[in-house]
């Protein structure tokens, strides 16, 4: 069953390669959806899959790439209208 998950990760997650870090998990895991930088220092990801692989996504967005520092991880599930051939990074304007 594919489900859809919000994440926002805070601490040292910008500047470090986290957006394109999560593109990879998301990419081996054959996850759809997007990852961008938030105003506020966090990183956003949406994600639909499979539940394995969206508890497998999570646990690597908890470790991060190194260099960055992750503090939290917020997780909400998700109803998600659109839907999305790939992952990619959403670029804020």
């Amino acid at each position: 069953m594919t489900i859809s998950r919000h994440y926002f990760v805070s601490g040292r997650v910008q500047g470090v390669g986290f957006r394109q870090f999560t593109v990879d998990v998301a990419q081996k895991e054959r996850l759809t959806g997007f990852v961008e930088n938030c105003p506020d220092g966090r990183v956003r990801a949406v994600a639909i899959g499979e539940k394995l692989s969206l508890a497998r996504f999570e646990s690597c967005l908890r470790d991060g790439p190194s260099g960055s520092l992750v503090k939290d991880v917020e997780v909400t599930e998700r109803f998600e209208g659109g839907s999305y051939d790939h992952f990619f990074i959403l670029e804020n304007e």
